[in-house]
């Protein structure tokens, strides 16, 4: 009597009996796959995650007290202007020092961290103009 090679393979050991036996059980990396470290990592400070957005709840909070004071037009005439001045910049191999930006958020009579070491003329990375601006406009 011939029989297949599907009758063959019914015959032999389940498939079930390999997945978590033995020494593999406490390995998820077999079923799993490989797992993004960065995606894992917890912040090792209860303040991180502040600092992380602090930018963002600081504009938060002045929206907030912004329309609490003058109303809803004062906040969304911001929000405007933040856009508009976002949208506006520099070709990608030239520094932009977003004044504009920094006058909006009220930064610009600070001197902050990034003031002192974000020096452009210090920068490691220097590109190539043309290459550059092939990349930003998708022709790479």
């Amino acid at each position: 009597e011939s029989r297949g090679a599907s009758s063959l393979l019914k015959d032999s050991i389940p498939v079930t009996d390999f997945l978590l036996s033995g020494q593999f059980e406490s390995h998820g990396l077999l079923r799993r796959g490989f797992a993004c470290v960065k995606n894992e990592l917890v912040p090792s400070h209860p303040l991180e995650l502040s600092e992380k957005n602090f930018q963002l709840n600081q504009d938060k909070t002045n929206l907030a007290m912004l329309r609490n004071i003058q109303g809803l037009h004062a906040p969304l005439k911001l929000q405007m202007e933040l856009r508009a001045v976002k949208q506006a910049q520099r070709l990608p191999f030239l520094h932009s020092s977003n004044m504009a930006l920094d006058t909006l958020r009220g930064n610009d009579e600070c001197i902050g961290f990034e003031d002192i070491l974000n020096d452009p003329s210090q920068s490691e990375v220097m590109g190539e103009p043309h290459m550059m601006m092939e990349y930003k406009l998708g022709l790479l």
